[in-house]
């Protein structure tokens, strides 16, 4: 389920700017790597620096991604085993469960990144000198971002369950 259009303006303004960074990273990326690639093939020396900026932006890109993948709804769920043992009830503890162990794992992977970036900070990568710790800041702000959309996911789903075995005509699960 994209949870977007339940988003107050806030939240749809930041996963509009999560999609627009993720565009723009996206585009830089292939364009670094082809006119690497065509220098390196052509003329024969290659851009030393863009392989420092492909890696920080592939891996920027990845822990943004996944705020983008919160916000749409768009990481995959095995229910079928759990929606034929367990009554409605069940699932719908169980779904609570795993979204608070997913906001503590969130919580977990914030703390331990920041940790990261911070005692690597002072190191510097050997093309560019950039803090090897803007690398790994990757990972506290994209769990950072990828929190703030599951809480309020966690918070619609609790609010709005879906009732079980009904469908819209677009296929999607029908609300209570």
């Amino acid at each position: 389920m994209d949870y977007r259009d339940h988003y107050p303006a806030v939240l749809r303004w930041l996963s509009h700017l999560v999609d627009v960074c993720l565009m723009l990273g996206g585009f830089s990326i292939v364009t670094l790597v082809f006119c690497n690639a065509s220098l390196r093939g052509f003329a024969g020396f290659d851009l030393a620096w863009s392989l420092e900026v492909t890696s920080f932006l592939l891996l920027w890109s990845t822990f943004i991604g996944c705020a983008a993948a919160v916000a749409r709804g768009a990481h995959m769920r095995v229910t079928e085993i759990v929606e034929r043992l367990m009554p409605h009830r069940g699932q719908r503890v169980l779904s609570i469960a795993i979204d608070v162990i997913i906001a503590i794992l969130l919580m977990s992977l914030i703390y331990t990144g920041y940790n990261i970036s911070v005692h690597t900070w002072a190191q510097k990568t050997t093309v560019l000198y950039w803090p090897v710790g803007l690398l790994y800041a990757s990972m506290p702000v994209g769990m950072t971002l990828t929190l703030i959309f599951h809480l309020f996911n966690m918070v619609f789903d609790i609010r709005n369950p879906v009732v079980p075995h009904a469908t819209h005509s677009d296929g999607g699960e029908a609300l209570l």
